[in-house]
């Protein structure tokens, strides 16, 4: 709604503004030329973001002077802060860097968009680039109509340089024309009143054209064909740079979280950089002169001088800001929460249009069940094991299996049940019960579901028992007992087999063998769990393991036959034929 409202009111402006003023389009052409120019540089650069720049920018936020240098390098490179934004937040949303990390690229970012002042001013304004622009344009063309994306995006790149410079001259020559009829210097205001209501204006400008590199070019513009005071022309470049944080937090409000913590740091630091540049504006005046004396820039050269002042206060901002990044980036994670956990899964089949029928919630409860089931719980059981679920789907014996998979895999049972399991089981739960409050079910439609809340509540005791597995079986990882690994590995051989015939049971068009093996592999684990293991025993009797041991080896043998059981149960109710074959425990 912002964005519209900024998009149409620009379009009013900018009709009036042709309107009264007909010689203003050549100036209007020329932002217009240039803000294309960028747009098709940015283009240009993103066909090598998957690769150097990504990996540099990557690579370079281990330490915050390498992600600042970074960030300005690139930036400067690329005449694109903006992108650089776009890859920043990718990589924090996909926690491959730190949200500091982050910060630093984008307080470099803002250094490097100072090249543009230097490259407007100490280039495009000094020489003929028009000339310049044609060949770039030429060569930009051809090769951006080539179909090989490296090639297509060079191409993008030096057409998008050739309209830049073209932009630039055009900017140039209407300002040089416009001055004949109109002196804009007469509204020229000193003192410090004049630099806020600049400011104003510079923020202003940047939010219209939503680009601060655009403003400066138009500044320096204006300034070179003395439509502008000097000193206006500081408190728009420092308007330019608060202005640009507008464009970036417009950018975040449809962003996810990462977008938002990025844009309000983004936020924090441009406008704390403007405060302390209108605080400063006249110190800061005094050392540009200086500077331009030690280093022979003309007294007059005004653009120059300008550059040098947008580099200088930028630079100022990132040293004043450095010693405040933790606590900066503490404050945005504390401010913008991630209220909804994007790893969470969700139902796939459950909605509220499956509520109209009986037939439909009941099947729609089924799949999410089967869903659940087949991917989420086989994983967790898996991991549980630190074994891979491809190698149970696979064909390779059990014992090689084993004998490859000794590596804690450090698998977070709790954290995958919150995770994957939770939210889809309480759907699952709320649908069936709402289903039997609103239905008048037949006896075997109630069943069904019944079926399926028991089978649903079996998973999650799964989850349970697995858990306590887990535990157990990265401990003896850690024991120098080779019994107690021999009697683990039997436990996990013995689950291994049942994910096995299970997956199988599943995929088998003709699922009767399976069914049949599946059968007695439930009545040996019930006949187990009433039995102790004599293997265990043995092992106490001559002292091999612990008492502590023991009592973990017998816990998790009836715990074991428990898991074999309810995955067992399970896999009938969902995939088997017969109408119910849940014992509910009895």
């Amino acid at each position: 709604m912002i964005r519209k409202t900024i998009f149409f009111a620009l379009l009013i402006v900018l009709a009036i503004l042709l309107y009264l003023y007909p010689n203003f389009k050549t100036i209007a052409a020329g932002i217009a030329i240039l803000l294309f120019g960028m747009i098709m540089l940015e283009e240009g650069f993103k066909v090598f973001t998957k690769g150097p720049l990504q990996n540099l920018l990557k690579k370079t936020t281990d330490k915050l002077y390498k992600s600042i240098t970074a960030g300005a390098l690139v930036t400067a490179l690329i005449q694109s802060s903006s992108l650089v934004s776009v890859i920043t937040i990718s990589f924090i949303s996909a926690g491959l860097i730190s949200l500091s990390g982050g910060i630093g690229l984008i307080f470099g970012a803002n250094i490097g968009t100072t090249a543009t002042a230097w490259l407007v001013a100490g280039f495009g304004l000094k020489i003929n680039i028009s000339a310049l622009s044609m060949p770039m344009l030429v060569f930009g063309i051809i090769f951006s109509i080539q179909k090989k994306a490296s090639l297509k995006g060079i191409g993008n790149v030096l057409a998008g340089l050739g309209f830049f410079f073209l932009g630039i001259h055009f900017m140039k020559e209407g300002f040089d024309i416009f001055k004949e009829y109109i002196d804009l210097t007469q509204y020229a205001i000193s003192g410090f009143k004049g630099v806020i209501i600049y400011t104003l204006l510079g923020i202003v400008i940047t939010t219209v054209l939503q680009s601060s590199s655009a403003t400066l070019a138009l500044i320096l513009t204006a300034l070179a064909a003395g439509q502008i005071e000097y000193e206006n022309a500081l408190a728009l470049a420092i308007g330019a740079n608060i202005g640009t944080t507008i464009t970036a937090v417009l950018g975040s409000l449809s962003s996810n979280v990462a977008g938002k913590r990025l844009a309000g740091a983004h936020l924090i630091f441009n406008v704390f950089t403007g405060i302390a540049a209108l605080a400063l504006i006249y110190p800061l005046a005094n050392l540009v002169n200086n500077i331009s004396k030690f280093t022979n820039i003309s007294s007059t050269d005004y653009t120059l001088k300008l550059a040098l002042f947008h580099t200088i206060f930028n630079i100022l901002g990132v040293i004043i800001m450095i010693p405040f990044i933790k606590p900066l980036e503490r404050a945005l994670l504390k401010f913008f929460k991630d209220h909804k956990d994007k790893d969470i899964d969700e139902p796939k089949y459950l909605n509220n249009a499956v509520l109209k029928f009986p037939a439909s919630v009941i099947s729609a409860l089924i799949n999410e069940s089967k869903y659940l089931y087949k991917n989420t719980i086989f994983e967790i059981v898996a991991h549980a094991l630190n074994i891979h679920r491809e190698d149970i789907k696979s064909d390779k014996k059990v014992k090689k299996i084993l004998k490859k998979s000794t590596k804690d895999l450090q698998t977070n049972v709790e954290d995958l049940y919150y995770k994957k399991v939770k939210t889809i089981y309480g759907e699952i739960i709320k649908y069936a019960i709402t289903a039997q409050n609103d239905f008048k079910l037949n006896r075997k439609e109630n069943e069904a579901i019944t079926d399926i809340k028991v089978a649903n509540r079996k998973m999650v005791e799964i989850i349970k028992d697995a858990r306590e597995l887990n535990k157990n079986i990265t401990m003896s990882l850690d024991l120098d007992n080779k019994h107690m690994l021999k009697e683990y590995d039997g436990f996990r051989k013995k689950i291994i087999k049942v994910l096995r015939i299970i997956y199988l049971f599943r995929k088998a068009e003709d699922s009767e063998v399976y069914a049949k093996k599946l059968l007695q592999l439930k009545n040996e684990a019930k006949e187990n769990i009433r039995q102790s293991n004599k293997s265990i025993d043995k092992l106490i009797r001559e002292n091999l393991i612990s008492a502590e041991m023991a009592s973990s080896l017998f816990n998790d043998y009836t715990n074991v036959n428990d898991m074999v059981k309810k995955l067992i149960e399970v896999a009938e109710l969902l995939y088997g034929k017969k109408d119910t074959l849940l014992d509910n425990g009895n």
